[in-house]
């Protein structure tokens, strides 16, 4: 009786092993907060993914830097250490030369145009110029305008900007782009902003409304400038050395489960600009609406090195003729 038992107990234990291991478990990190339409498209895209895959497949997501910063989550992404991350198109421009366009200043006319060149032949062509180097791109979420904010007076023009420190994303055309305006670009992680301009590091910055809010960087910066100089999406990456583990099968479903988290999150991302714009305003933020002109004519030489790259040049020239 007690062998029987046994035996039951075992073949019970080896099922159970054998059902665990057929669940594909991906890993995926980013810095945003869990309130963020970025997350929330995240977990729907799990959700996503367990259903296409009847189980077999799993996604662990993994918000506010816990598994690192965006630039190290890339860097994990390409030992194979992490299956998936979200990162600026900005931080990409140090890992993939193509990249580098989307954070070109006034690139894009309107939303509409940039959708219409992310979801088309060109965006493909950029979320898989990096698998040489063990980046695959899925999809480009919306990640809206980004505008400047400050701490002590409003920005109407560029040279409102002449003596500020202005935190920047980690990429060459930010940092241009800022200095062409008359701003001092500091480099620093989104995740170590509010200390720095809580201190004075920094005197400002620059984001979309959602991360603005998020952030309670408002709680500090009492200035929103709505000038709106860029449009650079995020970008859903996987690892590509994860993405040649999985079989053709597997490949669809993550797939199909991260197209359908792009339109989810872009239909919350309307939602969420709104709330967060009223919500800063609730709190006490002045917000101006600045003529653009001079800002767009003060940007111009940020277009200057891309015009003796002929490939990067004529990326440029498909996406301004697709508006």
């Amino acid at each position: 009786m007690k062998i029987k038992i046994w035996v039951g107990l075992a073949t019970f234990l080896l099922i159970g092993c054998a059902q665990e291991e057929e669940i594909k478990t991906l890993r995926l990190g980013h810095g945003l907060s869990v309130d963020h339409s970025v997350h929330q498209a995240m977990m729907f895209m799990g959700d996503r993914l367990k259903e296409k895959s009847e189980g077999k497949m799993e996604l662990k997501v993994y918000p506010s830097e816990q598994l690192g910063s965006e630039r190290e989550c890339v860097e994990l992404l390409q030992f194979g250490s992490l299956a998936m991350t979200k990162v600026s198109a900005a931080v990409m421009e140090g890992f993939v030369d193509k990249y580098r366009v989307l954070g070109l200043p006034y690139l894009f006319e309107s939303k509409a145009h940039a959708f219409k060149v992310l979801d088309s032949d060109v965006g493909k062509e950029i979320l898989e110029s990096g698998e040489s180097i063990w980046l695959r791109g899925l999809g480009f979420y919306d990640s809206g305008y980004r505008s400047f904010y400050t701490k002590d007076r409003p920005i109407n023009t560029p040279s409102d900007l002449s003596g500020m420190k202005v935190r920047v994303m980690s990429s060459i055309n930010s940092i241009n782009m800022v200095e062409a305006m008359g701003g001092s670009p500091t480099p620093i992680s989104f995740g170590e902003l509010y200390t720095a301009l809580q201190s004075g590091v920094v005197d400002a910055a620059e984001n979309n409304p959602p991360s603005f809010y998020l952030s309670r960087h408002y709680e500090i910066c009492k200035y929103y400038s709505i000038d709106q100089h860029t449009q650079v999406p995020d970008v859903l990456l996987i690892s590509q050395i994860i993405w040649n583990e999985l079989s053709p099968q597997e490949q669809q479903w993550v797939q199909e489960a991260a197209d359908e988290s792009v339109v989810y999150q872009r239909e919350l991302w309307e939602a969420s600009e709104q709330e967060a714009m009223d919500a800063v305003k609730a709190a006490g933020v002045e917000v101006n609406y600045p003529d653009k002109s001079p800002f767009q004519e003060a940007v111009e030489s940020v277009y200057e090195p891309f015009k003796d790259n002929e490939e990067l040049n004529s990326l440029i020239q498909r996406i301004k003729a697709a508006s």
